[in-house]
Protein backbone atom coordinates (compact mmCIF):
# COMPACT_ATOMS: atom_id res chain seq x y z
CA UNK A 1 0.00 0.00 0.00
CA UNK A 2 1.18 3.63 -0.89
CA UNK A 3 -0.69 6.86 -0.31
CA UNK A 4 0.91 9.75 -2.31
CA UNK A 5 0.05 13.10 -3.16
CA UNK A 6 -0.89 14.11 -7.26
CA UNK A 7 -0.09 16.79 -8.04
CA UNK A 8 0.27 17.19 -12.04
CA UNK A 9 -2.14 16.95 -14.55
CA UNK A 10 -1.92 13.58 -15.63
CA UNK A 11 -2.13 12.30 -11.97
CA UNK A 12 -5.31 14.27 -11.61
CA UNK A 13 -6.71 12.21 -15.02
CA UNK A 14 -5.87 8.86 -13.25
CA UNK A 15 -7.82 9.87 -10.50
CA UNK A 16 -11.03 10.68 -12.20
CA UNK A 17 -12.22 6.78 -12.49
CA UNK A 18 -12.51 6.89 -8.63
CA UNK A 19 -13.74 10.11 -8.35
CA UNK A 20 -16.31 10.45 -10.49
CA UNK A 21 -17.60 7.31 -8.07
CA UNK A 22 -18.05 10.52 -5.49
CA UNK A 23 -18.55 13.30 -8.13
CA UNK A 24 -20.92 12.03 -11.06
CA UNK A 25 -22.00 15.00 -11.98
CA UNK A 26 -18.97 15.30 -13.63
CA UNK A 27 -17.39 14.73 -16.77
CA UNK A 28 -13.58 14.13 -17.47
CA UNK A 29 -13.01 17.55 -18.86
CA UNK A 30 -15.35 19.63 -15.99
CA UNK A 31 -13.71 17.55 -13.61
CA UNK A 32 -9.94 18.56 -14.63
CA UNK A 33 -10.52 22.08 -15.11
CA UNK A 34 -12.26 22.01 -11.41
CA UNK A 35 -8.79 20.63 -10.04
CA UNK A 36 -6.86 22.71 -12.17
CA UNK A 37 -8.91 25.60 -10.59
CA UNK A 38 -9.28 24.54 -7.57
CA UNK A 39 -4.82 23.85 -6.96
CA UNK A 40 -4.29 27.13 -8.37
CA UNK A 41 -6.76 29.48 -6.57
CA UNK A 42 -7.75 27.33 -3.00
CA UNK A 43 -4.49 25.00 -2.70
CA UNK A 44 -6.44 22.06 -2.81
CA UNK A 45 -4.44 18.97 -2.69
CA UNK A 46 -5.51 15.41 -4.28
CA UNK A 47 -4.21 12.22 -2.68
CA UNK A 48 -4.88 8.77 -3.20
CA UNK A 49 -3.86 5.62 -2.08
CA UNK A 50 -2.57 2.63 -4.03
CA UNK A 51 -3.10 -1.12 -3.51
CA UNK A 52 -0.85 -3.31 -5.47
CA UNK A 53 0.10 -0.29 -7.81
CA UNK A 54 -3.67 0.40 -8.48
CA UNK A 55 -5.41 3.29 -7.13
CA UNK A 56 -8.29 2.36 -4.78
CA UNK A 57 -9.31 5.51 -3.44
CA UNK A 58 -8.77 9.33 -3.62
CA UNK A 59 -8.90 12.16 -1.46
CA UNK A 60 -9.13 16.12 -1.79
CA UNK A 61 -8.96 18.36 0.53
CA UNK A 62 -7.12 22.09 1.09
CA UNK A 63 -6.06 24.43 4.71
CA UNK A 64 -8.50 27.11 5.07
CA UNK A 65 -8.61 29.97 8.15
CA UNK A 66 -12.24 30.67 9.03
CA UNK A 67 -13.17 32.55 12.81
CA UNK A 68 -15.17 29.58 13.36
CA UNK A 69 -12.34 26.89 12.89
CA UNK A 70 -9.12 29.08 12.89
CA UNK A 71 -6.58 26.91 10.90
CA UNK A 72 -7.99 23.83 9.80
CA UNK A 73 -8.45 21.64 6.88
CA UNK A 74 -11.07 21.00 4.98
CA UNK A 75 -11.84 17.80 3.08
CA UNK A 76 -13.57 18.11 -0.19
CA UNK A 77 -13.55 14.57 -1.64
CA UNK A 78 -13.05 11.29 0.28
CA UNK A 79 -14.25 8.16 -2.03
CA UNK A 80 -12.91 4.55 -2.42
CA UNK A 81 -13.45 2.44 -5.55
CA UNK A 82 -16.69 0.46 -5.38
CA UNK A 83 -14.79 -2.34 -5.75
CA UNK A 84 -12.63 -2.07 -3.01
CA UNK A 85 -14.62 -0.79 -0.14
CA UNK A 86 -14.65 -1.82 3.14
CA UNK A 87 -11.31 -2.66 3.34
CA UNK A 88 -9.68 0.28 5.61
CA UNK A 89 -8.43 2.83 2.47
CA UNK A 90 -10.82 5.19 3.77
CA UNK A 91 -9.49 5.44 7.15
CA UNK A 92 -5.81 5.25 5.49
CA UNK A 93 -6.34 8.28 3.47
CA UNK A 94 -8.24 10.57 6.61
CA UNK A 95 -5.32 9.30 8.89
CA UNK A 96 -3.02 10.57 5.79
CA UNK A 97 -4.58 13.90 5.72
CA UNK A 98 -4.77 14.01 9.96
CA UNK A 99 -0.78 13.67 9.59
CA UNK A 100 -0.53 16.25 6.67
CA UNK A 101 -2.56 18.70 9.39
CA UNK A 102 -0.44 18.24 12.14
CA UNK A 103 3.04 18.53 10.75
CA UNK A 104 1.47 21.63 9.59
CA UNK A 105 0.14 22.71 12.65
CA UNK A 106 -3.55 22.96 11.63
CA UNK A 107 -6.12 22.66 14.38
CA UNK A 108 -8.37 20.39 12.87
CA UNK A 109 -9.70 18.78 9.83
CA UNK A 110 -13.55 19.12 8.82
CA UNK A 111 -15.47 17.78 6.56
CA UNK A 112 -19.66 17.39 5.33
CA UNK A 113 -20.85 14.41 4.27
CA UNK A 114 -24.42 14.70 2.55
CA UNK A 115 -27.62 13.82 4.73
CA UNK A 116 -28.54 10.59 2.87
CA UNK A 117 -24.51 9.43 3.63
CA UNK A 118 -26.20 6.91 6.53
CA UNK A 119 -22.95 4.61 6.69
CA UNK A 120 -20.58 6.81 5.90
CA UNK A 121 -21.99 9.01 9.10
CA UNK A 122 -21.20 6.28 11.23
CA UNK A 123 -17.82 5.57 9.90
CA UNK A 124 -16.72 9.32 10.40
CA UNK A 125 -18.47 9.24 14.06
CA UNK A 126 -17.82 6.20 14.89
CA UNK A 127 -14.07 4.73 13.55
CA UNK A 128 -12.81 8.14 12.98
CA UNK A 129 -13.73 10.30 16.15
CA UNK A 130 -15.37 12.90 14.48
CA UNK A 131 -18.27 15.12 15.82
CA UNK A 132 -21.39 16.28 13.97
CA UNK A 133 -20.95 19.76 14.69
CA UNK A 134 -23.21 21.49 12.09
CA UNK A 135 -25.31 21.82 9.48
CA UNK A 136 -23.86 22.89 5.61
CA UNK A 137 -26.74 24.66 3.79
CA UNK A 138 -26.56 25.64 0.11
CA UNK A 139 -28.91 27.66 -2.12
CA UNK A 140 -28.24 27.54 -6.13
CA UNK A 141 -27.64 30.79 -8.17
Amino acid sequence: MEIKELTTEKEWLEAYHVMCQLRTHLDESSYLELVKEAVKVERYHLAALYEGGRMVAAAGFKPMTTLYYGRFVWICDLVTDENSRSKGYGEQLLDFIHQWAKKRRFESVALSSGLQRHSAHRFYEEKMDYSKVSFVFKKEM
